[in-house]
Parts: structure tokens; sequence; C-alpha cells
């Protein structure tokens, strides 16, 4: 709407001419004061409010729930029943989160329980290899510029924020990406309260950030200060500590607390999430913090900073090793984020940023994808050993990539329909001929997992009978001239599937499309702008998308897909903008999906999970679709990964292995290679697959045969 001025808009800027000098005037009072202490009591206040809110709506919902159970039967009983223990369930969270008193609260020492079991992380394998080197300057490439350097308000949820700060701030307590255990950041050590419910850490004394300032406890309540407050349009992060976060409490400068709303497993990581933010940097905060803060990068508690003259907009942005971090000589810390500077330029088109990888221009690059890998790395620097290439088999859950069909869209809402849909794709042959039969069919929703996803559940396979038999179950029982199947009353079994058009998945559609003809089925394809087919599912407007999401470990997250309150709103209707894109709405699912967010253990988690993925499986409302359990990298040689005993090449558990930063950069031997190329000399091609972490199963495929010379 801000890009079109209508005919009473330009009426209404006319009016407001005589107004500039005093508009003017008005922008230059805007508050520039952090205003913590001023906003604690007022925020205190709303939540205890809303506190009382909720309980009031649980207890109005559970008299509602006991008067209909006296009056049912059968399943209808059943039902109630679950969603009346649901009910229970959050009368007793409102009513714990009552009792902690202020939600952001200033305590006495006094007030740490003595009788607090604190442990280190300490025992856990070093990350990284002793043979890293400090130093260098490693290159890369970003497809475009972000929109901004802030970490918290419009737009700050970009593709970069990563680079910039998710992989790079310390949390207090961190995942060991190999065992998964937890492992000091900010804080020394860390306990549990009885109930387990109240997380206490003790802050590393030497914890400070990138400008020297040391790292406080008021630092992480202002940081949820700035992260819930008004003055940044952030919706998620409002009801996400609102919701999750039941408190977060100071006794000293160096302890801290944070209280969740019920007892889970991994309690200390959760908690120990939230990061700091420096009172100093954001001293300036107010109204309008968007604009005042657009490029300003704040001080950091990781490894790498981004100095004002390192920001080349539209260009590149270069972040520079911290002088003197804190954690430089710490155990996990001590082997990574090893060369000096980081610089990431922007290359919009894939293709041309590859040609720069070629010619020396940039240090690493993906090469997962068949044609990169077969094809265009068949070139004359990896003959010649210049670039190194490597097949790296992670552990990282499957991405859940498929199709989310909209259950609330007729014949979606029909399980027949749904099951022989799943029997329609043919994504083998998606697989075979797309990517060369070395990605694997994705069997369920939230694998790999380990222990918290079923193994034995396995995706239906491509079959034109089965296909047949539940489309006739259905009521598609007539075959028209195109081989499409209809009902008696001549409706024709047409679904449309969205999904962002790119060449490589506009290719994957036409193979699937044709395949579901075989089955009577017509999939008509809906291939829109990226931006637009997001924005069609979260509006909830779609039959089928195409999709997937990034779910980290260690554990499976259905809440936000499965929900009833992520699917419909009070009144019924559907509830857009939430990531229930199946509008999928059921007691029991509601009940598990609250288990798998609130679990203590790991059994209690493990059972309402493998349950989750059970019923998603025979509801069959998730069309899996591939998987990768690999990755590859090509790496000019002067970048050097590890191969020592406690890491091979990189953890295991990662999505990208340069999240971790284990990798160095060897100046000696890049002028040994520079040198190597204008002379025309050449060293041994180097072509690695790298399966000590491989997931070992009875299905496991044979390594693909490595490329080699034409």
């Amino acid at each position: 709407m801000r890009r079109l001025l209508t005919f009473w808009g330009f009426l209404w800027l006319a009016a407001c001419a005589m107004l500039v000098v005093s508009c003017r005037h008005d922008s230059r009072e805007v508050s520039r004061k952090l205003e913590f202490d001023a906003f604690v009591p007022i925020y205190n206040r709303h939540i205890k409010d809303w506190l009382l809110t909720q309980q009031a709506a649980s207890e109005k919902e559970a008299a509602h729930i006991a008067k209909d159970l006296a009056a049912s039967q059968g399943e209808a009983k059943a039902a109630l029943a679950i969603r009346a223990e649901a009910v229970r369930l959050a009368q007793e969270k409102w009513k714990f989160r009552r009792g902690l008193g202020d939600y952001l609260k200033v305590a006495s020492p006094a007030e740490v329980p003595t009788d607090l079991v604190w442990t280190n992380g300490m025992d856990q394998p070093e990350i990284g290899d002793a043979a890293a080197k400090k130093g260098g300057v490693f290159r890369r490439f970003i497809p475009s510029f972000p929109p901004t350097l802030r970490p918290i308000g419009d737009n700050s949820n970009n593709s970069f924020r990563g680079d910039l700060y998710d992989y790079i701030d310390m949390p207090m307590v961190n995942l060991h990406p190999e065992t998964m255990e937890m492992i000091p950041g900010l804080a020394k050590e860390w306990a549990t309260s009885a109930d387990g419910r109240t997380i206490y850490f003790h802050l590393d004394p030497e914890a400070h950030y990138s400008d020297g300032v040391p790292v406080k406890a008021k630092d992480f309540l202002i940081s949820v200060y700035l992260h819930v407050s008004d003055n940044i349009v952030n919706p998620h992060s409002k009801q996400y500590y609102r919701e999750n976060i039941a408190q977060v409490a100071m006794y000293d400068d160096l302890t801290v607390s944070v209280s969740l709303p019920e007892s889970k497993i991994y309690a200390p990581v959760v908690a120990g999430a939230i990061t700091p933010a420096p009172p100093h940097f954001y001293s300036e905060y107010g109204p309008d913090y968007a604009e005042r803060y657009q490029w300003r990068f704040p001080p950091t508690t990781g490894a790498y900073e981004v100095l004002p003259e390192d920001v080349i907009k539209g260009a590149s942005i270069t972040q520079t090793r911290v002088k003197n971090w804190w954690a430089k000589d710490r155990k996990y810390y001590r082997y990574r984020f090893n060369p000096d500077k980081l610089v990431h330029t922007v290359v919009r088109d894939e293709s041309k940023a590859f040609e720069l990888f070629r010619a020396g221009e940039l240090d690493t690059f993906f090469l997962t994808q068949p044609q990169l890998w077969y094809e265009k790395s068949e070139m004359d620097p990896v003959y010649k050993g210049y670039i190194e290439r490597v097949t790296f088999y992670n552990r990282y859950p499957k991405v859940p990539r498929g199709l989310y069909l909209n259950v609330s869209k007729a014949p979606l809402n029909d399980l027949n329909v749904r099951i022989g849909i799943q029997h329609a794709m043919n994504w083998q042959k998606v697989i075979d001929v797309m990517f060369r039969g070395d990605y694997q069919r994705l069997n369920a929703f939230n694998e790999g997992y380990v222990m918290f996803s079923d193994p034995s559940i396995v995706a239906r396979p491509f079959s034109i009978d089965a296909a047949r038999a539940a489309f006739a179950k259905a009521g598609y029982v007539q075959e028209g001239r195109d081989g499409i199947l209809t009902k008696s009353d001549g409706t024709r079994l047409s679904i449309s599937v969205t999904y962002p058009a790119m060449p490589q998945i506009d290719r994957i559609f036409a193979i699937l499309r044709e395949e579901a003809k075989n089955c009577g089925f017509e999939l008509r394809l809906d291939g829109l702008e990226h931006t637009v087919a997001y924005k069609k599912q979260m509006q909830k407007q779609h039959e089928m998308a195409f999709g997937s999401w990034l779910i980290g470990p260690p554990t499976p997250d259905f809440h936000q897909f499965l929900h009833s309150t992520n699917a419909i709103d009070e009144n019924g209707n559907l509830k857009p903008q939430t990531n229930n894109t199946f509008a999928w709405h059921r007691a029991d699912t509601d009940v598990l999906s609250e288990k798998v967010r609130t679990a203590s253990t790991a059994e209690e988690l493990k059972d309402a999970a493998w349950k989750l993925q059970r019923i998603m499986h025979d509801e069959a409302f998730f069309v899996p679709g591939y998987s990768v359990d690999f990755v590859r990298i090509g790496s000019w040689r002067w970048v050097k990964w590890p191969d020592c005993e406690t890491t091979h090449f990189s953890p295991p558990v990662v999505y990208d292995p340069h999240e971790t930063f284990v990798f160095w950069v060897d100046d000696a031997v890049k002028a040994e290679t520079q040198a190597a190329r204008r002379r025309g000399k050449s060293f041994s091609e180097s072509t690695r697959s790298i399966e000590g972490y491989r997931a070992k199963s009875p299905e496991s495929k044979p390594t693909p045969e490595q490329p080699g010379k034409p």
C-alpha cells in the first residue's frame, strides 16, 4: 500500500504542506534513550494481565468441556477427554507462571537455591583440529545483499543473519555438534531447579563484547526488552517470549535464571539460547530504532564482528576476527574461527559465482547438485589438484521436503484421495532422472532425529494400481478420454500444486505430472514467483504446496505444523500466517504436539514423536519427497579441513560444514598453489568421500562412483 499514492493521498500531502516545519521538529524530538527501567513494570503488568486472561479462558473451556462430556458417548467422548486433559495441563501451567511473580525480575543473590547441582559440560571431545592455523582471508559469495544489519526487527530474519549472528553469537549453553551434549557458551556453569522449569546460569567472568565491555546478567533482561517492545515490528518475538519463556531474573552481575512454562528435555539449551544485548550500544534505542540502527553492527560476544568500513552496500560484507576474543583459548572454541577475515561478495547469478570459484576468486563452492558434481567440476583446476572435492556424509535431521496437503480443501479432506496421491507421486523417478540416483526417498516428516524418529515408517511407493484403488474408494471410478478419473457426477480428479517457479523444480513437477496422469490423476502445476508462492501458502489458499522447513536438532518439532491453534481461530476460520499449512486440527495431535514440546524425558518425547509420525503417515497429508544425507564441497587446496581423532572434516550434526568454522586458510599453501598455476605445475587430484559419520542402514546404497577425467 505504501507504494501507491491515490488521488486522496495527494490531497492529504498538499494539506500537510503547511506542517512540514512542525513535522520535522517532531522527528527531532524522538526519544533516544534505552528506557529499560521504565519499561519493566509496564511489561510485567502486561504479562500479569495476559496470564489472568489465559487462566480465565482455560477455566471457561474446562467448564464447557465438562458439560459436553456429561452428554457425550463413544468417540466424541474420548476426544473430549483428551481435550480435557490438555486444558487441565494448561491450567496448571498458568497457575505456575502466576506464582513466579514478575516476568522480568531483579532478585537478591539469597534467592538462588542452595541445593542446586551445577554442571559445566567440560567432558565432551574437542571440536576442530589442533593443526588449524590462524590468519588469512576466506572468500565466499552471497546471492543478495542483506536488507539490514540489525539482529531484530523488520527484515532481520534474512538469509544472511546466520552468518552475521546465529553461527557467531554465543548463547549461554551450546550443543556439541557431534555428541549433542550440552557445552558451555557464555555460562561457565548451570543448574536446574527441582521442578525442572528454572535454569540458573553462572556467567563466565571473562566474557565480554567485541568492544571490551563485560557481559552482565542485566544484559539478558535488556535483550528480552528489545525483542518485545513496541519500538520494533516483530510479532513472532513478542509471541515467543510471552508463551515460551515464563521469567527472566538476575541475582547479581554474573547470575541469571530463565524459567520455562514446563519442564522439558534440553531445558538448559532452550533457556540458555537467549543472547545478551549490550546496553551501551542500545543507549539510543527508541521508536526510530529501525532507521537509526539499520546499518550498525552491535558489539558481539562471538569471534567475528563487522566494521563500518567493511559494509559496501550492494557489493560485499566482510567479517573481521575479534582481537582478544574472550573465548579464543576456551575448549570447544580454540581450534575454530580461524581466518582473520571472512569476505562475502554479492554474486546474484550462481553460474557466474561458479566461474569465480573456478578462477580462484572464491575459496569454496557447494557441488551437491549432480550437474555441478558430475559435469561442471570436470575441469582443469580439479584435474591439476588445485581444487579438492569432498563428499561429506553428515547426520543432520532430514529436511521435510515434499508436498503439504491442505485438508480444508476438497477433495483433500478425503483420506482415500490423499492415499491415492501418495501412490501417484513417482519421487523415485525424480531421484533417478534429476539427481542421478544419488539422493534418497524421504520416508517421513521429521525423519533423522535418531531415537526420536520411527524407523519403521516407509513412504508409500509409486504404484498405478494402488493409486487407482484408493481413488476408486473415493468415488473416482470413471475414466475420461484424457485418462483422468472422474466421479459419476463428472467431478474430475484434478488438484493444483503450488511451488516456487525455478528451472529445476519445474522439471521435477513435469515428471510428477506425467507419472500422475498414468494413475488417472491430473496434477495442475501452479509455479509462482518464490515470494508469491510462499504468501499463497501462508494464506492457506493452496491445495497442495511443495516446500521444506529447516528444523534443527536435537529434537523434532510438530507443534507449529500440527497444533490446532496454528490451523484455526476461535471461530473455526483458517488462521493465516502460521506454519500449519496442512490446516490440520485434531484433539489427539494437539496433545501429542504439546508433549513433544514439553517432554521432560527422552522416553516421553520419543513416545509422542513416534505417535505423531505414525498419524501423519496414516492420515497421508504430507507426501514425502526426497532427501540428501551428504554435502559435496569443492575447496581450493589452501582451504584446510580437520583430519584428526575428534573431527573428521567437520562435526557431523551440521547442515553446512562452514557453520562450525573448523576450516582454516593456509597462506603458505596458497602462495605455493598460485605459483604452481603460473608455472603450469600440477598436484595430485583429490576427490574424497568422508563416511565416518555416515548413518548405516540395511537399505543404504553404495557410494556413487566418483567422476573421472574425460
